[in-house]
């Protein structure tokens, strides 16, 4: 059997680590504070020279964190990093990326000539199970989730579309998320009359291009002719989200991803090397939740596909993780990940920058972008 001095030295790390590693997770970024009056603009350069991007937020906690650490300002409100685009899309009211995998985000069951996608900007479904767009101040029952057993919990009470997501974070945990055919039926069969759910329209991006789909507006914003966002840090509306002018002027708020695109062209060797000297390890994805995380990652990169830290231990026919896990969670593409190889055959994987973002194996001399973690095991 034919193994070169590279792939011993990684089977050694391998070995080494086989029985003792156990995943574990951590804050997907961190937040700092800068207390820099900037306009939208500057404080996303800023953000972007020195850290990774301006804030991005997936949920409530993400608020109050902010919230902990923006005490020092003198001003009424922070930048964040939501800034208004052109384009106009549907998401779920539940915006946190960890909710959903790659294909149940993007779950739909339009009635026919559904949306017309006009002046209607909120979803509800009628009693047939199917979706319709509407005015979002009209007055429905509504379907919250709670994530305990209680599950899909139908309220009778009539509300707009933004009173009834209030109601529901407030008292559960959001508006309903539909994410498959059985959820679809599961409410359904709660309901004798259109409810809102929770799928709405908007025209708001990340700074870091997260997916995303939070959104936390204060009562009457966001307005016409104001493309970028504040949290608000104390008085009534604290917490809650502005839109402002980007030529104002505010402290900001960025943060530091876990996971770090690196668009340069090494080979796998190379980019293990790079995170290992700059970050902490090439990216490990032990779950579909992490993985959406990073697939969120890889779709900005300049090559067709991205290292991650996957290597195939060919004396054992096995895939491993940098960190010494073995493989549970996979997403192979077709005919990649399960054949055995040839020891004179070297293999590590990369994740798909677009399409679907399967997994493929390559042979490791290939020159990639990649994507490295912060976060120590």
């Amino acid at each position: 059997m034919h193994t070169n001095s590279s792939e011993m030295e990684l089977d050694t790390v391998f070995v080494t680590l086989l029985l003792a590693a156990v995943f574990s997770s951590s804050a997907l970024r961190q937040y700092e504070f800068v207390q820099m009056r900037m306009n939208c603009t500057d404080a996303q350069r800023y953000c972007r020279e020195n850290y990774s991007d301006l804030a991005s937020i997936d949920n409530s906690a993400d608020v109050t964190e902010l919230l902990k650490i923006v005490t020092k300002s003198a001003d009424y409100a922070v930048w964040i990093g939501l800034m208004e685009t052109l384009r106009s899309e549907w998401k779920w009211s539940q915006g946190d990326p960890a909710f959903y995998t790659a294909h149940d985000l993007l779950f739909r069951n339009w009635a026919s000539n559904q949306p017309n996608n006009g002046s209607y900007y909120c979803a509800y479904m009628s009693q047939d199970g199917l979706w319709h767009d509407d005015s979002c101040n009209n007055q429905r029952s509504f379907i919250c989730y709670n994530d305990s057993s209680k599950g899909f919990v139908l309220v009778q009470q009539s509300m707009s579309w933004r009173n009834a997501q209030s109601f529901c974070r407030a008292n559960h945990m959001d508006l309903s998320s539909v994410r498959s055919q059985s959820e679809n039926q599961q409410i359904q069969q709660l309901i004798n009359t259109g409810v809102w759910i929770g799928l709405f329209r908007d025209s708001w991006e990340w700074s870091d291009k997260s997916t995303s789909s939070f959104r936390n507006w204060a009562p009457t914003e966001p307005h016409s002719n104001e493309n970028a966002t504040v949290l608000v840090k104390s008085g009534s509306r604290t917490g809650q989200w502005e839109d402002w002018p980007c030529n104002s002027q505010f402290t900001f708020v960025c943060q530091k991803d876990q996971f770090i695109l690196i668009k340069q062209n090494l080979s796998w060797s190379e980019a293990m090397t790079y995170c290992r000297q700059n970050h902490v390890d090439l990216v490990s994805v032990p779950s579909p939740q992490i993985e959406q995380r990073v697939m969120n990652v890889a779709r900005r990169a300049s090559t067709a596909a991205v290292w991650m830290g996957l290597h195939h231990y060919c004396s054992m026919n096995m895939w491993l993780w940098l960190r010494g896990e073995v493989v549970c969670y996979q997403n192979w593409a077709a005919g990649n990940g399960t054949r055995a190889h040839d020891c004179r055959e070297q293999r590590a994987g990369a994740i798909q920058s677009a399409g679907d973002q399967r997994w493929v194996s390559l042979p490791p001399t290939i020159r990639l972008n990649f994507i490295c973690t912060n976060s120590e095991p």
